[in-house]
């Protein structure tokens, strides 16, 4: 449930969080899941093919794996 906050005009949710707050959280959680994103490519990418094939991973599997990694399956 949303209540206005008299003091300041803005609404917030049952926790106190503003949407703003609650849009930064949101972008900072974005941003570290990029991060990680991004970091699993490039940690997958050093990797000769014999590593990735002891790891079962195949050079076109890495950014289905990168995003499993950051965001979850699918």
């Amino acid at each position: 449930m949303t209540v206005l906050d008299l003091n300041h005009g803005t609404a917030r949710s049952e926790a106190g969080e503003t949407r703003l707050g609650s849009l930064m959280t949101g972008l900072r959680g974005y941003f570290a899941r990029r991060a990680l994103y991004r970091q699993t490519i490039r940690e997958l990418h050093d990797l000769n093919s014999r590593e990735l094939a002891d790891l079962g991973i195949s050079r076109s599997m890495i950014r289905s794996v990168a995003y499993e990694a950051a965001w979850g399956s699918k």
